[in-house]
């Protein structure tokens, strides 16, 4: 709920523009949007930096829809996650900015390009398989208000990969690091640098790796002390924490 919205309304009704019964129905809407299937929570940009983000999966068309044009009414950046093509071009036939992120799944709308952010943020990949994961991560990112690196498939089995990337690694504000098999990568750039690094075991790997489960606890058993971990597949909430962290204000 905006500060500015609620003065407008306040304002609105010492000049006899609003009954009281309007004014308390305004100031419910402020707060979140009944649409029967979902609640459109308007305040969450003001509580938590970022506007509500629309998780596709399991949602219908109409709803991710119905949700998307009563945020961008508020809004000029909304995120939708884990969605599908069909769904897009059902967005795209309302909203034409609107774009399409295929490996990553994620439809997404920028109208604000501000540069809210410290520095730079980094997004490293193990390995190719991770990309989709970690393209969730810097979009979200990216949406947020951030400049984004990417450094892919850059994983332990051949050191040298991310070892030459050592000067990008140093120079960034925040580092997400996506990893699949024993998830090992996190450690190895935590040693390297001086800024938090966002590990995301990722669900790529054989049998042992458990659908992500040994990445996720070889992420949480670092013994680099500046590495923190997202769940698994969780590119949304590295690129969300990412941003807060190397937010400006």
């Amino acid at each position: 709920m905006d500060a500015d919205d609620i003065k407008a309304l306040l304002d609105q009704f010492k000049r006899d523009e609003l009954d009281s019964t309007d004014a308390v129905a305004r100031i419910k809407n402020l707060a979140y949007e009944d649409l029967g299937y979902a609640r459109v929570d308007h305040g969450r940009a003001s509580r938590q930096g970022f506007p509500e983000v629309i998780f596709g999966q399991g949602k219908t068309s109409e709803q991710v829809c119905g949700i998307f044009e009563k945020l961008l009414a508020r809004t000029p950046n909304v995120l939708i996650t884990r969605t599908n093509a069909d769904v897009y071009g059902d967005v795209r036939n309302i909203f034409t900015d609107a774009e399409w992120h295929e490996s990553a799944r994620v439809i997404r709308v920028i109208r604000d390009r501000t540069d809210l952010g410290v520095g730079e943020i980094t997004i490293c990949t193990a390995g190719t398989s991770d990309i989709p994961v970690a393209e969730e991560a810097a979009l979200t990112a990216e949406a947020m208000g951030n400049r984004v690196q990417r450094i892919w498939d850059a994983g332990v089995a051949g050191i040298h990969r991310i070892l030459g990337e050592r000067e990008k690694l140093q120079h960034s504000r925040v580092i997400v690091v996506v990893a699949g098999m024993e998830g090992a990568l996190p450690s190895v750039v935590g040693g390297l640098v001086s800024v938090p690094v966002v590990g995301v075991p990722t669900s790529i790997g054989y049998g042992a790796a458990f659908g992500g489960v040994a990445a996720l606890l070889g992420m949480l058993n670092s013994c680099a002390s500046n590495v923190t971990v997202v769940n698994i597949d969780n590119g949304f909430g590295a690129g969300f924490v990412a941003s807060l962290i190397n937010r400006k204000f």
